[in-house]
């Protein structure tokens, strides 16, 4: 059964990250992060709510966002952030850095998700050890940007993915052909919601079946572990399609806007 449009915006307006080494700046109307340098957006802002005028709001955060010295923020247009603040954002010299697909899909427990749950030559592990840990942040640079993290951090994102996977929690998957790195994604679970983020594949590796193998192992252990719902956040230009090819359907767009300070 497909998830209704409410039960969908409501959980992706639930859904926000924020790692145990960033620095965090909340408030009553926003939230935003200062990531480690390796991320592709060092600064963003995640959470929007204004109780008052959103310019005044909007003013604030700037204001902020400008004692961390950096030359640009990136400012996440939620679907439910205030009518506006796209045109208040584009007035301030902001343009957009992603547009993404809001998509879902409705999960049982004997639904694997994806019609084509596997891909010839490609094997699938989890981040649990500091070599697969290492690769899936190799990958993730090669298609998203940013940098490597350091050792450390590899090493704790292992360890935890080595409690997170067989309890049910969710990790990071990575692909291999020919025993080389080219894939990644992961999930996490939410109540009933198997959260899908950083599925990516290399560009040598594509067309060969490796993100949607990803996509449906991740599918299989959500429903494995009582989601009835998988919700993902895919760019317009390269997963979205492949997601509604899979079955998923669209319920909305968010932009991710980058602000110059």
């Amino acid at each position: 059964m497909s998830p209704s449009a409410e039960s969908v915006i409501a959980a992706s307006n639930a859904w926000s990250w924020v790692p145990d080494n960033a620095v965090s700046v909340e408030t009553d109307e926003y939230l935003l992060v200062r990531y480690p340098n390796y991320f592709v957006y060092p600064l963003e802002l995640i959470r929007f709510k204004p109780t008052g005028p959103v310019e005044d709001a909007m003013a604030a955060v700037l204001d902020r966002a400008r004692r961390f010295a950096l030359p640009a923020m990136h400012w996440m247009v939620r679907l439910d952030s205030p009518a506006g603040v796209a045109e208040l954002l584009e007035a301030r010299g902001a343009t957009v850095a992603e547009t993404l697909d809001v998509l879902a899909l409705g999960l049982s427990a004997d639904h694997t998700g994806c019609p084509a749950p596997s891909a010839a030559g490609v094997e699938l592990r989890w981040q649990t050890d500091i070599v697969t840990a290492r690769d899936a942040a190799a990958v993730n640079v090669a298609v998203f940007g940013g940098s490597m993290p350091p050792e450390d951090r590899l090493a704790k994102n292992a360890a935890r993915d080595s409690a997170t996977v067989p309890a049910g929690v969710g990790g990071m998957l990575v692909a291999y052909v020919d025993a080389t790195a080219v894939g990644t994604g992961g999930v996490t679970m939410a109540d009933e919601v198997a959260r899908l983020w950083d599925g990516g594949v290399a560009r040598q590796a594509r067309r060969r079946g490796v993100y949607r193998a990803i996509l449906a192992a991740r599918l299989a252990y959500g429903a494995s572990h009582g989601a009835t719902m998988a919700l993902v956040k895919g760019r317009i230009e390269t997963s979205g399609p492949i997601l509604r090819r899979a079955g998923f359907a669209a319920y909305g767009q968010e932009r991710i806007y980058r602000v110059p300070l």
